[in-house]
């Protein structure tokens, strides 16, 4: 956090991979018996608060079902389709502040069981009095089914929003109908399918929310990015989307190009994270990006992989200034500001001058010192980077895949005299 008085941490139980889906849970998805969610004080590491789901599947995994913005915390759940969103107070506490999915304003579920009161009432009314009039038509009276509900308000937000912007498009009504059933009413059924599989703060007022199919939700890692997907802006006080793209759309790139640093929604109070080098910002990481872009086979295909980034994960980079690029040039195959897995050689990974005269100013070698002597061995590092000091840490792990496979993890710590 923030402020350095507090620390978020969270726990889980084990998966339950093939969990029953009941009380409105999304088949497929796994259940976890117990996830907690702990607020700390550092100072002393006493407890302050604790929030706990049950049966239930937030990815904890690179942060992908979290992200804190100031003192907000959005949480996805993603067996229940609910975006929770809670506020850390000052005192310590985590308030619950709404939740976004099957109702978007509060009074939503109150106005749906008094409508349904009153249905089931005016029903029972009508046949008090066919009744006492000694009607018998042989016609079965419709009776409320509690097991048939209405799709989320997310989702009549997001197929209100289609809808509304497909019949703008055109000013004929001929066209506008032809349009709508080609591009709404034959797809209606894949979109009322979405389910959201991630969520990220673009302000304290709007969320960048990720869509996409239950087989790509039931692939909670980075995989799940190969399936077709969709973002939106989602405006928590209007509880409007604002604008819906498919993650391949050329519309979305340039926007993703032009302004990357607005979907990074790095907190006003924390200085160090506005310096971090992206190819909005920096020449030589947006010549890095069209480099990669005009030796790319497929154009749209190089969209789509760069767009599965969004939304972003929280604290997913880092702000070390041994990653400006304007300062330094390295490998980024080996190591990058972003917080993932590279491959690992045997050879230290160089940082170069970017300025006169061009010299190499440091290395940094993951793994032991002697390096390895299985040329078969697959290695991956990661790396973490004090925000403002010259210290790092790095883990490579080696898996040796002759049998018994052997998996080995070295933990070293860089830091500059």
């Amino acid at each position: 956090m923030e402020s350095n008085k507090f620390g978020l941490f969270a726990t889980s139980t084990a998966q339950v991979h093939d969990a029953l889906a009941v009380g409105g849970a999304v088949q497929g998805v796994p259940s976890i018996e117990k996830i907690t969610f702990h607020l700390l004080r550092l100072e002393d590491g006493f407890v302050l608060d604790e929030k706990v789901f049950c049966n239930d599947f937030v990815n904890l995994a690179h942060n992908m079902g979290v992200f804190l913005y100031d003192d907000l915390l959005a949480i996805v759940s993603l067996r229940y389709q609910i975006i929770h969103i809670l506020q850390i107070r000052d005192s310590g506490n985590l308030v619950h502040v709404r939740a976004i999915g099957e109702f978007c304003r509060e009074d939503d579920e109150l106005f749906l069981n008094s409508n349904a009161q009153g249905m089931a009432l005016s029903d029972k009314n009508k046949q008090q009095q066919l009744l006492g009039n000694h009607i018998d038509n042989n016609i079965h009276q419709a009776q409320p089914n509690p097991g048939n509900s209405f799709l989320s308000g997310i989702k009549q937000r997001l197929l209100s929003f289609m809808f509304r912007g497909l019949w703008n498009e055109e000013t004929d009504d001929t066209l506008r109908v032809q349009k709508i059933r080609q591009k709404f009413y034959f797809h209606f059924q894949d979109y009322c399918d979405l389910i959201i599989w991630k969520v990220q703060f673009l302000d304290r007022h709007h969320l960048l929310i990720k869509f996409g199919s239950v087989d790509g939700g039931r692939q909670v890692s980075r995989h799940a990015d190969t399936h077709p997907a969709f973002v939106a802006v989602y405006n928590m006080d209007t509880t409007e989307i604002v604008s819906f793209y498919q993650n391949s759309a050329d519309e979305l790139y340039m926007l993703f190009e032009q302004f990357c640093d607005h979907f990074y929604a790095t907190s006003r109070n924390s200085m160090h994270m506005n310096f971090i080098s992206s190819h909005s910002n920096n020449i030589h990481a947006l010549e890095q990006l069209r480099s990669i872009k005009d030796k790319a086979s497929s154009s749209s295909q190089f969209m789509k992989k760069m767009l599965s980034s969004l939304p972003f994960s929280c604290q997913s980079l880092s702000p070390s200034p041994y990653f400006d690029q304007s300062l330094f040039r390295f490998d980024d195959k080996l190591i990058s500001a972003t917080d993932r897995h590279k491959q690992s050689t045997d050879h230290p990974i160089k940082f170069i001058l970017r300025r006169h005269p061009y010299s190499l100013r440091f290395k940094i070698k993951p793994g032991p010192e002697a390096g390895s002597m299985d040329g078969r061995a697959k290695k991956i590092s990661w790396f973490l980077f004090h925000p403002v000091l010259p210290l790092a840490l790095s883990v490579q792990q080696t898996l040796i895949m002759q049998p018994p496979l052997v998996n080995i993890s070295v933990v070293n710590i860089h830091f500059r005299r």
